[in-house]
């Protein structure tokens, strides 16, 4: 039996049903309002158009002050700006969720089998690989510009989950598990990429530290010893000891969701599922947005027309638009050709095209890189933004288009 996209409300009572019984109508409400995708996705793109409207009015100032404002503990190494805060913390909460969800499909979802599992991961190298070759191909001539040569390599989960849960109703659900299990390989992908080029010098004595508390973590996982009291403030004693490692903190999120244990005791929920109910309303509701409200904003009133046309813009939007989708239907293709690998049986080409321009949406990961390739202020982060903001609306507008006519081929 084929399962389709649109049934979330099943997976939207799931989670209700996780929640106390004598939890308040309207919290339950606001509950499953959070955990909606679409909802999600939506919220991501009025944050992100609200910085953009802010940075471009008489609100300008005030909102790059507001980015630069320093809030923290000194004395521990985290006397952080609210912009730095949003990229190293907030998105931390993002993947997460991101790893909770793909590790549940790697294990008892459609992507437990091997041979289907390899076709998504391999797709997504070659839709990081290919989009990085077009950007250096298309920006080689430009001073510094090669520095952002990552900044395509990412999709934006949150986004592409919102467009296909929109625009793909009626088609089968493997093919969101497919898009889940690419963009998660993507966005660990380019947080690899982050930690290797573009993370500060790493401290050894940190890094050691990182692992032992991880261990212990995992250890309190399987011992049954879950409850929030020892998980939240270990989980936030990782984070801290992976930014002070020099390694983006982000990693810290994946690498907590991989440790934490999916199967139960009972026949109540497991931790992970209890977890990733509790964190996800923060990360769709706060998280992401909150990162979106402080990285989006581009000041496109000292810029041009031209600034459209810039190599670095020009780079990451036929990156974004053009090198995700050839990479990943490339990929695609040679490895269910010339290996034992396959493609899940409900799933057809037409899917895939659809796929990998969704795959091309690189909001989130892909600002964050761009903030990290070029300096705060310059001309090259604001054609990075735009490059990136044009490309993703692009990609986003052709995904729709081929995910409608997909549906067709379903029917």
């Amino acid at each position: 039996m084929i399962e389709y996209i649109g049934a979330m409300d099943s997976e939207l009572s799931r989670h209700d049903a996780f929640e106390p019984i004598d939890t308040p109508r309207e919290r339950r409400w606001l509950l499953r309002v959070l955990r909606d995708e679409t909802f999600g996705g939506a919220l991501l793109l009025l944050a992100g158009l609200l910085a953009l409207v802010i940075a471009n009015s008489e609100l300008g100032d005030w909102y790059a002050d507001f980015r630069a404002t320093k809030i923290g503990i000194e004395a521990i190494g985290l006397d952080l700006t609210i912009a730095h805060w949003a990229a190293d913390a907030f998105l931390a909460i993002f993947f997460f969720v991101a790893g909770l969800e793909l590790k549940h499909e790697f294990t008892h979802g459609s992507l437990a089998q091997r041979k289907q599992a390899v076709v998504p991961i391999v797709a997504a190298i070659a839709g990081m690989i290919v989009p990085a070759l077009v950007y250096v191909v298309l920006a080689r001539g430009e001073s510094g510009a090669l520095d952002g040569w990552a900044i395509p390599v990412a999709t934006d989960i949150a986004f592409a989950l919102a467009v296909l849960a929109v625009a793909g109703r009626g088609l089968p659900l493997e093919l969101r598990a497919f898009l889940l299990a690419l963009a998660v390989v993507d966005d660990l992908g380019a947080i690899t990429i982050i930690a290797i080029f573009y993370s500060e010098k790493t401290d050894l004595l940190f890094i050691g530290l990182t692992m032992a508390l991880l261990l212990l973590y995992a250890l309190l996982q399987k011992g049954g010893l879950t409850q929030w009291y020892l998980m939240v403030p270990l989980a936030l004693v990782i984070w801290w000891s992976t930014y002070q490692s020099g390694v983006h903190a982000t990693v810290a999120g994946v690498l907590i969701a991989l440790f934490t244990r999916l199967s139960s005791s009972d026949e109540g929920p497991s931790p992970a599922e209890v977890a990733e109910r509790r964190v996800r309303p923060i990360s769709v509701g706060i998280a992401v947005p909150f990162f979106a409200f402080t990285a989006a904003g581009v000041d496109l009133r000292a810029l041009g027309v031209e600034t459209i046309a810039e190599p670095i813009s020009v780079a990451v939007i036929a990156g974004l638009v053009i090198g995700k989708p050839v990479g990943v239907l490339l990929a695609t293709y040679l490895l269910t050709r010339f290996t034992a690998a396959k493609l899940n049986a409900n799933l057809r080409w037409a899917d895939l095209v659809g796929v990998g321009l969704l795959a091309g949406i690189g909001f989130t990961v892909s600002l964050l890189i761009a903030e990290l390739s070029f300096d705060d202020g310059s001309g090259a982060l604001a054609a990075g933004k735009i490059g990136i903001l044009v490309g993703s609306l692009f990609s986003a507008t052709l995904a729709v288009l081929f995910l409608r006519i997909s549906k067709r081929a379903h029917r």
